[in-house]
């Protein structure tokens, strides 16, 4: 499946998705005090947000993803289970539709027995990404021999990444829920990756947001290492925190002059419903594309062939 962009037709493969299960509300709202004596805290949630809850059964909720990337002629996504314990449920989807989505997981390594959750979510359940959160989760992962023991599971695994969130963290629904993020902004630098990114050449780190703030740094890190990729996924509102005005046409140019277009991994963000899948990030990011420039067979790779190739095993 392809969509038609100025440069033709491309296969579009998104980086960055989410997938807001049932699951995921159940556990969120585990976390609204205002919500326990609640008779069904998931259908309070919708109301309070104005998403729509998904199914109970996250391979249905995997059939209304699909039928959404068939509208907007998606032809597959990275797609993340949002909050710790919820890998059960984007395994289930993959499983329902291993063609089109490819899953990854939110992971907090200071928790116990975190080398065997890991280790089980890539093998048993067949996710393909680890998504790390050290401000989230508050710890340096230059520092963190657990974050070690997990990128060292990775780096043995052909067709998997090491996301690592990292620059300006803030979770929209959990700001429509009332809930604090009291999140430690010193582990966002993407400069913490490099020890990782350096000890481990084998494995493949994503930052997304093109550093969500921290785009020199992040640039910096893609410069030094070539097994880390950048994702361009979001609204970018960062770029109201550079020194110089800038736009996402310019951002994109430098993004190339130092990376390359081999490395830029295209990402909308998407995550609840009604709105679906992000078509304006899309657009956004296609306009800048066309006014920097880039040719068929860059936009071929940036829209989606990167990240086929970096998910690709070796049985693929």
């Amino acid at each position: 499946m392809k969509k038609k962009t100025p440069w033709g037709d491309v296969e579009i493969f998104d980086a960055h998705t989410h997938f807001f299960s049932h699951r995921f509300f159940q556990l969120l709202a585990g976390q609204v005090p205002a919500l326990q004596n609640s008779a069904d805290p998931v259908a309070r949630i919708g109301e309070l947000t104005g998403f729509v809850m998904p199914p109970a059964d996250p391979a249905e909720f995997a059939a209304v993803w699909t039928a959404e990337f068939d509208r907007h002629q998606i032809a597959a996504a990275m797609i993340m289970a949002s909050l710790p314990g919820d890998e059960e449920s984007i395994a289930a989807a993959v499983a329902a539709n291993p063609n089109r989505i490819f899953g990854a997981f939110m992971f907090d390594p200071t928790k116990p027995d975190a080398e065997t959750r890991a280790r089980r979510s890539f093998d048993e359940l067949k996710l393909r990404v680890v998504c790390l959160f050290p401000a989230m989760h508050q710890y340096s992962l230059a520092e963190s021999e657990a974050a070690r023991a997990i990128v060292a599971l990775a780096s043995e695994r052909p067709g998997t990444a090491v996301f690592v969130h990292c620059g300006a963290l803030s979770v929209g629904i959990r700001k429509k829920l009332g809930l604090k993020s009291p999140f430690d902004m010193r582990r966002s630098n993407p400069l913490d990756i490099y020890k990782l990114a350096a000890e481990f050449p084998t494995a493949k780190f994503i930052v997304p947001h093109f550093g969500a703030g921290m785009f020199r740094e992040a640039m910096m890190l893609a410069d030094l290492c070539p097994n880390v990729f950048i994702d361009t996924s979001s609204s970018n509102k960062w770029m109201n925190y550079e020194a110089s005005p800038v736009d996402l046409a310019t951002i994109f140019k430098r993004a190339l002059n130092v990376v390359g277009h081999e490395r830029l991994l295209f990402g909308t963000d998407s995550s609840f419903f009604p709105r679906g899948w992000h078509e304006a990030i899309f657009h956004s990011q296609v306009n800048a594309l066309v006014e920097v420039g880039v040719s068929e067979e860059q936009a071929q790779a940036i829209f989606g062939g990167n990240l086929r190739k970096l998910l690709a095993k070796e049985s693929d």
